[in-house]
C-alpha cells in the first residue's frame, strides 16, 4: 500500500579512499575513489520507512552531484508519493526536463547521475512499502503499468508504447518457471576483481586463483595502456584459466577507432567474447566501424556504462554498433529509464549484460537483470551481470553470490540502504577516514 509525503531529502557525499590499493584503477581512471552521492527521502508516513538511492562517482566531483540533487529536491518535497508513482512518466519527465536545470544535461551528465540517485530513493521507497524487492515489484507488475514508467520520448521510431506492451504480454508466457529457476539458481555472474590494470602480477596471479577456487568461469581483465602489457597480463590469465573458460577484455575508452581494431587484432589469440568500451561512449558510428572490423576475429563489442540515455543507446543498437549492451542504474534516469532500454535490446535480440562494482551498483543491477530474465528476455544465452568484490560490507542488504551467480534478493527495497556507521565514516570531507588521510596528506 503506497502511502505518505514526501516530507524530507538529504544528500550526502560518501567516498571510499579505493585509489590506495588500486581497486577499480583501468587505462583512463588511474586512482579512482569509489564514492557515491547519497540519497535519503523521508515521508509523513507513521511506518518511518525511507527511500535511499544513490548514484556512483570516482571521488572529486560527488560534491557536484550533491548540488544538482539539491537542485532538483524541489520536484520531489511534498509530493505523494501515491501520486508519483500513479503517473511515474509525467514525474519522470518533470525531473527530466526541468526548463532551467535541463539546459545543463539535457539527459545527461551531472544532472542526469543526480535524478538518478533521487529515482533510485524512489523505487526503494516504493518497493519497501510494499513489502517487496524491486525485481519482483517489476515482475509482479501488470505490463500496462510497467510501460506507465517509461517515457517514450525521442525513441518511438524504434519502440512505441504498442511494442513494449507487446514484448512485455508475451514476456508472460513461461514468466512463473523462470522466477522459480531463478530463485533456485541464481542469475550468472562474471568477475572484473582479479585484473585491474594498477594490480601487480603477482596480485593478479593470486587472486585468480582464488576466483577459480570458488567456481568462477567468467573473467575480465583491463586493457589499453600499453601493448606489451596487456599481451603479458592476458596471457598470465588464460594460462591460468584455461582455453574453456570465458575471457572479456575492457578498454575504458582509451583508443581512437583505428587503434582500437590494430590493438584487439593483437589481443585476438587470446579469444576474447567481447573488447567493452573500445572508443569514446558517444562515437556511435565509431563503434559500428570497431564492431563491423572485428567480426573476423569473433570479439564482439559491449558499452553502455557511461552511455548517456536511451537516445544513445537507441542508436547504438540502430547502427549495429554493439553485440553486448551494458545498462548502469546510475548512469541512466533509474529504472524507468533502464525499461525502456531493455525493451529495446530484446525488440534488436541483443543481450544485456550489465556493468557493476563500484559503489552498489551490484546490488542495484541485480534486480533489472533478474527482472530482464523474468519478464523480457527470457533467455540466459550470452548473458551474465558483471560483479566485483569491494565494498558491500557497507550496505544493509548486500549482494549474494553463490556459484558464481547473482541469488535473488529477498529484502524489500532496491538494496540501496548504506548502513549510518559507513555513511558518517566515509562522508567527505568530515568523515573520520577523511579526516585521518586529509591529515596525513598535509603533514
Amino acid at each position: 500500500m503506497v502511502r505518505g509525503r514526501i516530507s524530507r531529502l538529504s544528500v550526502r557525499d560518501v567516498r571510499f579512499p579505493t585509489s590506495l590499493g588500486g581497486h577499480g584503477s583501468d587505462a583512463m581512471h588511474t586512482d579512482p575513489d569509489y564514492s557515491a552521492a547519497y540519497v535519503v527521502i523521508e515521508t509523513d508516513a507513521e511506518d518511518g520507512i525511507k527511500g535511499c538511492g544513490i548514484t556512483f562517482t570516482l571521488g572529486k566531483g560527488t560534491e557536484v552531484v550533491v548540488c544538482a540533487v539539491n537542485a532538483l529536491a524541489h520536484h520531489v518535497l511534498n509530493k505523494d508519493l501515491k501520486d508519483i508513482v500513479g503517473d511515474f512518466r509525467g514525474f519522470y519527465r518533470q525531473l527530466t526536463s526541468d526548463g532551467q536545470l535541463r539546459w545543463i544535461g539535457p539527459e545527461k551528465g551531472v544532472v542526469h547521475l543526480a535524478t538518478a540517485a533521487v529515482l533510485n530513493a524512489v523505487w526503494d521507497l516504493w518497493a519497501k512499502q510494499e513489502g517487496k524487492p524491486v525485481w519482483k515489484l517489476l515482475v509482479d507488475m501488470d505490463p500496462r503499468t510497467l510501460v506507465s514508467c517509461i517515457d517514450f520520448r525521442y525513441i518511438t521510431d524504434v519502440l512505441t508504447e504498442e511494442d513494449a506492451l507487446e514484448i512485455l504480454q508475451k514476456g508472460q508466457v513461461g514468466k512463473k518457471e523462470r522466477e522459480k529457476q531463478v530463485l533456485a539458481q541464481g542469475y550468472p555472474a562474471y568477475t572484473t576483481s582479479c585484473a585491474w590494470l594498477g594490480y601487480s602480477d603477482d596480485t593478479l596471479k593470486q587472486l585468480c586463483a582464488q576466483a577459480l577456487k570458488d567456481g568462477w568461469t567468467r573473467f575480465k581483465v583491463k586493457v589499453g595502456a600499453d601493448l606489451q602489457d596487456d599481451v603479458r597480463r592476458c596471457q598470465i590469465i588464460r594460462d591460468m584459466i584455461g582455453p574453456e573458460k570465458t575471457l572479456m577484455m575492457d578498454a575504458n575508452q582509451r583508443w581512437d577507432v583505428p587503434e582500437a581494431v590494430e590493438w584487439m587484432s593483437k589481443l585476438a589469440k587470446f579469444k576474447p567474447l567481447w573488447i567493452e568500451e573500445p572508443t569514446s561512449p558517444d562515437d556511435i558510428l565509431g563503434h559500428a566501424a570497431i564492431s563491423k572490423a572485428l567480426v573476423p576475429l569473433g570479439i564482439g563489442v559491449a558499452t553502455g556504462e557511461q552511455c548517456h540515455n536511451r537516445v544513445i543507446f537507441k542508436q547504438l543498437l540502430q547502427a549495429k554498433a554493439l553485440q553486448f549492451l551494458q545498462i548502469d542504474s546510475c548512469r541512466l534516469g533509474s529504472v524507468n529509464e533502464n525499461l525502456s532500454v531493455l525493451l529495446m535490446a530484446k525488440k534488436f535480440e541483443i543481450p544485456v549484460c550489465p556493468h557493476a562494482g563500484g559503489v552498489g551498483l551490484c546490488e542495484l543491477m541485480q534486480h533489472l537483470i533478474i527482472f530482464d530474465y523474468i519478464s523480457v528476455s527470457a533467455s540466459l544465452k550470452n548473458r551474465m551481470c558483471e560483479y566485483v568484490d569491494h565494498l558491500h560490507e557497507h550496505f544493509k542488504y548486500p549482494v549474494m553470490i553463490q556459484r558464481a551467480s547473482y541469488m535473488p534478493p529477498k529484502d524489500p527495497g532496491y538494496s540501496t540502504e548504506m548502513k549510518e556507521e559507513s555513511v558518517k565514516k566515509h562522508q567527505y570531507p568530515d568523515g573520520e577516514v577523511w579526516k585521518k588521510l586529509l591529515a596525513a596528506q598535509e603533514n
